[in-house]
């Protein structure tokens, strides 16, 4: 098999763990990154040993012989011109989620990436969980009958959950729950969502940048089947993990329950108190092992490129799961349920959402 050059944009949490697993796998042959604050660029260089590093991802976009880039670039605001820009040059990307901020940004790095005829996918990592790669199969082969209903709990400590709103004025529903929609429409496939209500409730978060703590949705599928999922960033700064998921599926013959919580793995100490390790959504290096998501969809989307497979997550779903949150938006702040595909009167109401949040 070829070697190609790769290159990372944004060496934080993600792109960290992204440009670390790539600098170690035989299917790269040079690594390029890029970090726009000098130190942590430094950092990832003498862990990752790269062909180059550079402030300016445009020199990834002009390098020729780079053909595959990851984005994994914050603020979220950032991934559609860098995005767009990569597809242009005839890169192949796999960009973090969310896809983009407005539905009209979507459609148009969809178009770009279908007219030149390049790879591109969203960084739902969560399809590489093994439990969760476990209930699809649970579902595809008969096992549980015809799904009636899923539920999803999904919730994170106020630390993280102040981490990740401090960067952009998103919902707990924009930036946890679109994990769970994202595997739960995967796991429905052909169904789709045709609509959504969703309530939030108020408490710590919102003195910080006017978010709910948490957001409960319920989604009706087109063929009947009922998604109902929890998403919270409020959990006391003492929980001992990131993030803790609780995962039912029932159907006609069979149900599926899934612990995710992370209780499997406790571990207490004198100085640090009862901690759950591994317990991070991404995961993390341990040792010679990848623990977690993140490390095989890196890899997976590469052997996507290199051997011409079809991609874990198509954008066109991603494009779904994105409209799926934003009625969710809209259905917490009017009441109502609102309808897929969105209506005209649904993305006034949006625009009207962001335009008040000032995003």
């Amino acid at each position: 098999m070829r070697q190609v050059e790769a290159a990372v944009i944004g060496t934080g949490w993600c792109g960290g763990i992204r440009a670390l697993t790539l600098s170690q796998s035989a299917l790269v042959d040079k690594l390029h990154i890029c970090e726009i604050r000098p130190d942590r660029l430094a950092e990832v260089k003498a862990e990752t040993n790269p062909a180059t590093a550079t402030l300016d991802y445009h020199d990834i976009v002009a390098n020729p012989a780079i053909e595959v880039v990851y984005i994994s670039t914050t603020p979220e605001q950032t991934h559609y011109p860098i995005a767009k820009d990569c597809l242009k040059a005839g890169k192949h990307v796999l960009l973090e989620k969310p896809i983009a901020l407005e539905l009209w940004e979507a459609d148009e790095l969809i178009a770009i990436a279908r007219d030149n005829g390049v790879k591109f996918t969203i960084g739902y990592s969560q399809r590489f969980n093994p439990k969760i790669a476990y209930a699809k199969k649970s579902i595809a082969d008969g096992t549980l009958g015809k799904v009636v209903n899923v539920m999803v709990s999904r919730h994170l400590s106020r630390n993280l959950g102040k981490k990740i709103a401090n960067r952009v004025r998103l919902s707990p529903a924009a930036m946890e729950s679109t994990h769970d929609l994202d595997f739960v429409f995967w796991l429905l496939e052909p169904a789709r969502p045709v609509r959504v209500y969703s309530q939030g409730a108020y408490g710590y978060m919102k003195a910080l940048n006017g978010s709910f703590d948490c957001m409960w949705t319920t989604v009706t599928m087109d063929d009947g089947t009922l998604v109902v999922i929890g998403g919270g960033w409020n959990l006391p700064p003492s929980y001992p993990n990131y993030c803790a998921t609780w995962i039912e599926i029932t159907g006609t013959e069979g149900a599926l329950i899934l612990d995710d919580t992370s209780r499997d793995n406790w571990l207490n100490t004198v100085s640090g108190g009862t901690q759950f390790p591994m317990s991070t959504m991404p995961g993390e290096h341990v040792g010679h092992v990848f623990a977690g998501q993140m490390g095989p969809e890196t890899l997976h989307f590469l052997e996507a490129v290199l051997l011409d497979r079809d991609v874990m997550v198509l954008p066109e779903h991603a494009r779904m799961v994105m409209e799926a949150y934003s009625a969710a938006d809209v259905s917490a702040e009017i009441n109502e349920p609102v309808d897929l595909p969105m209506s005209n009167r649904a993305l006034a109401q949006l625009a009207d959402l962001k335009a008040a949040a000032g995003g």
